[in-house]
């Protein structure tokens, strides 16, 4: 099992930042992509990013790319995403997930933490 726990979000007005961060607990071995993911309301829920165990490779939603930056910090089993420019679209729940792609495959997700983009 693996745990998730996200923090750090909040409402901002439209051109600011926010970090948001994910906590990680249990057997992290198993897990090789983490990421972000968004739902706002009435829609389904998105990619925002992801990165790669071990190797950090990461990889962005087009409606993000060059204003979020995902990272990460092994040592605290820590999840970050860096959020700039911050739009009105950007609002929604957003996720922390873990995931193993390789068979026996798991998803793991935590319970959410609310952006709110408004003036």
């Amino acid at each position: 099992q693996v745990q998730l726990v996200e923090s750090g979000g909040g409402l901002v007005q439209p051109g600011g930042s926010l970090r948001l961060s994910c906590a990680a607990s249990g057997n992290i071995f198993v897990i090789n992509v983490m990421g972000w993911y968004r739902q706002a309301p009435g829609k389904q829920r998105e990619l925002v990013a992801t990165i790669s165990r071990p190797r950090g490779i990461t990889n962005y939603a087009d409606s993000v790319q060059g204003r979020f930056t995902i990272s990460r910090d092994i040592a605290n089993n820590s999840l970050y995403l860096h959020m700039n420019n911050l739009k009105p679209e950007d609002t929604a729940v957003y996720y922390c997930n873990a995931e193993r792609t390789n068979p026996p495959r798991y998803n793991y997700w935590g319970q959410g933490t609310q952006v709110t983009v408004s003036s």
